[in-house]
């Protein structure tokens, strides 16, 4: 393959591995999907190939597809031990996040509730909100008409908007006081202060600190209360599992605030929050190492602000 070839290739990298993103919702399928592409293209005849951009897109798409609708996609994703793959603010597979759609497709509450839709809902979804398809455009890279792209947008926007608990984009700098705030009464044992700040329908959801065969899932403010107050609370087995005594710092994750635990420059988990109408609408507990790898690589890179708890 020529240099030019590659150089177009790679110019176009950053775009195809945060649309496989948000397909796929794991950083390590999406690079694969990438790398996968890479090989199409590399094999390809390049000199039959009127528009280059187009071409990849819907190869890098079908790739996605063929790994979503897989038996074994199915099956991980059926029994209950799915979670979207967290990126740390500023890691290039974000994508563009120059709006609200942009930013909310992202989101680790949008990529859960994607999983809902069907493969070409949620492919027609993301190439329309996350970036700006035409119905054309996304009927030439899925094989379908327009029309049935329309639908597909339609029916995948009212369900995500339908079952969104957070609501509308809330102001980073108000998000991040919430979470303090809850972070507080956790570690400070007032589970009713807790119980006062989450939303009526709040949910959570945890991977059991990567020990559970299946995700815990929590669905009223009480339970949500016990689990974060004991989640929270420092024991000698904790930290031996976590390899000693974390620092607590909040960053954003995937666009919302995060209680990311930190030990010797290691993150061991981290807890996102959705916030909504001044509350906590939801959380998600990620500890599994697998989970964190590509988040933990970026912080190491990554000057956060000072810990809020010190050691914990």
């Amino acid at each position: 393959m020529d240099s030019a070839a590659i150089d177009r290739f790679e110019a176009g990298r950053g775009r195809l591995a945060s649309l496989a993103y948000r397909l796929l919702g794991s950083a390590a399928d999406a690079e694969d999907a990438v790398q996968d592409t890479f090989l199409r293209w590399q094999a390809a005849d390049r000199g039959r190939i009127e528009a280059p951009e187009a071409w990849l897109t819907k190869v890098v798409t079908n790739l996605c597809l063929d790994r979503l609708r897989s038996a074994q996609a199915r099956h991980e994703r059926a029994v209950g031990d799915w979670l979207p793959e967290p990126l740390l603010e500023g890691d290039p597979m974000l994508g563009p996040a120059d709006t609200f759609e942009q930013r909310e497709s992202v989101s680790l509450a949008v990529l859960t509730l994607m999983e809902r839709l069907s493969p070409v809902e949620r492919a027609a979804y993301v190439l329309r909100e996350a970036f700006s398809y035409s119905h054309a455009e996304i009927a030439g890279i899925l094989d379908i008409t327009e029309s049935a792209s329309q639908q597909h947008v339609h029916r995948a926007r009212r369900r995500v908007t339908a079952e969104r608990r957070g609501g509308g984009e809330v102001d980073p700098a108000s998000a991040r006081r919430i979470v303090e705030e809850f972070l507080a009464a956790a570690t400070s044992g007032r589970t009713e202060r807790l119980v006062a700040m989450l939303t009526a329908d709040a949910t959570a959801v945890s991977d059991g600190a990567g020990l559970a065969r299946r995700l815990l899932r929590y669905t009223t403010r009480e339970r949500i209360a016990s689990y974060v107050r004991a989640g929270f609370k420092p024991t000698p087995a904790k930290r031996r599992l976590a390899g000693g005594s974390p620092a607590l710092h909040i960053a954003l994750v995937n666009g919302s605030p995060a209680v990311v635990a930190v030990v010797d420059d290691r993150v061991v988990g981290i807890v996102a929050f959705e916030v909504g109408d001044g509350k906590v609408a939801s959380l998600r507990g990620i500890a599994a190492a697998g989970r964190l790898a590509r988040l933990d690589e970026a912080w190491r890179r990554h000057e956060p602000d000072a810990p809020v708890v010190t050691a914990w």
